[in-house]
């Protein structure tokens, strides 16, 4: 009688065997293999008219390089090079036309999105030790790339990166908006009152930046003029037109002293949570709505009215939460003298927060504690990578406007027309 009874390959009792996952390794590693085909072909073709003197194309394939593994976020693919030949006979190799693949750097061995991981996971607890392991799951048991000798090679070329950020020139830039804070990542890092200062801007282009990045005290002016002085002493002359942070910060003074025409928003985002904390948590919806009729008014008079009928309502038994929003009534309507496209950029220091959501409020539940300068060089390299998707401003073709000093009275541009419509 004929057994139909299949064999199944024997596996360790630790391993996952996912058909699914091998079969998208395999199509990603066709796939590239086909694009990397494509991208040989496609720069022979630019130079099909360079010819030698008996008539043979001088740009040509010339077979592959010999394999390697590359680690994707899907596991380790095997691949090989394509290889573009220069048959021009010259001793001098600066004339040599060379190929380098956009798709297959060089001495790549792990795809960005995987660098970008590997901070990622530091961050959360995983040491150096613990990486293969912990992607095993996804990349395959075996991670040569991954080992902890080349983790801390990454770590060192952290280092080299941020040298280089902190040395660039900024003569030729120009930021119309920024925004400050200081942030607490609270987890893994030596105990004492530092934290990461963060300097984010947008060009004329509506592209938002990393500006300036160091350790400091986010109460200290001093710590918040060092790292403006430092912006300045590199070529940063042009002063921003208006600066969004929290109140609660020294960025301010020091904000006066290194650019005093600045303007000043407070983050209504810090402020609201902070008026909150000075009424009782059954109030918090109802209060909530009244801050959101002021800061979301159409007009700045608008604004001033909800805020009028605020501290009327809650000035009698709630006097601190009224002060705590009075204090700074200039500065938190400051941005109705800017274009309405950028009113959602402007009123709150999101673009800050937004950054160090992943990164931010951990408790020491992790493993062993980061030093200050690695959790420098390990929350840097994650906005680095972050900064890639960072969207553009919203109504950019405004700043040029913006830029020229023209007015805005709340959010329209100030022309003959309005003025006289206003008067």
């Amino acid at each position: 009688m004929k057994n139909d009874t299949q064999i199944l390959p024997f596996h360790q009792s630790e391993t996952i065997v996912d058909p699914l996952t091998e079969l998208a390794r395999e199509g990603a590693r066709r796939m590239l293999a086909e694009a990397l085909k494509a991208e040989a072909d496609a720069f022979v073709a630019s130079f099909a008219d360079e010819q030698l003197e008996d008539g043979r194309q001088r740009i040509v394939r010339h077979g592959f390089g010999p394999e390697r593994q590359i680690q994707t976020g899907i596991g380790s693919l095997d691949v090989q090079r394509p290889k573009v030949r220069d048959r021009l006979a010259t001793p001098d190799p600066s004339k040599k036309i060379r190929f380098t693949s956009n798709i297959l750097p060089k001495w790549a061995r792990r795809s960005v999105s995987l660098d970008a991981l590997l901070p990622v996971l530091y961050l959360k607890g995983i040491s150096t030790g613990d990486f293969q392991e912990a992607l095993s799951a996804i990349m395959g048991t075996d991670a040569p790339n991954l080992s902890p000798s080349v983790i801390s090679r990454l770590t060192a070329g952290w280092q080299a990166q941020y040298d280089t950020w902190t040395r660039r020139d900024l003569s030729a830039r120009h930021y119309v908006y920024i925004w400050a804070d200081g942030v607490y990542l609270q987890a893994r890092m030596e105990e004492n009152a530092e934290c990461m200062l963060v300097i984010i801007g947008a060009t004329p282009e509506g592209k938002k930046e990393l500006i300036g990045f160091q350790v400091g005290l986010r109460e200290s002016a001093q710590s918040w003029h060092e790292l403006l002085t430092d912006i300045k002493s590199r070529g940063l002359s042009v002063a921003p037109e208006i600066a969004v942070g929290d109140g609660a910060m020294g960025f301010w003074n020091a904000l006066d002293r290194a650019f005093l025409g600045t303007k000043h928003q407070r983050c209504w985002v810090h402020k609201v949570k902070n008026v909150l904390n000075c009424f009782p948590k059954q109030m918090a919806p109802a209060v909530k709505s009244d801050l959101d009729n002021i800061q979301h008014a159409g007009t700045r008079k608008e604004a001033e009215a909800a805020l009028a009928v605020f501290s009327e309502k809650y000035e009698v038994k709630y006097p601190k939460g009224v002060a705590c929003l009075i204090k700074d009534q200039d500065a938190m309507l400051a941005f109705f003298d800017f274009p309405a496209e950028h009113w959602g950029h402007l009123r709150t220091s999101n673009p800050i927060e937004s950054v160090f959501a992943t990164v931010r409020h951990r408790t020491v539940r992790t493993k062993g504690a980061l030093s200050q300068k690695t959790a420098k060089l390990m929350v840097f390299t994650l906005i680095q990578a972050a900064s890639k998707k960072w969207l553009r401003l919203k109504g950019r073709n405004q700043l040029p406007k913006v830029i020229d000093g023209i007015k805005f009275n709340d959010g329209v541009e100030v022309t003959g027309d309005t003025e006289n419509h206003a008067a």
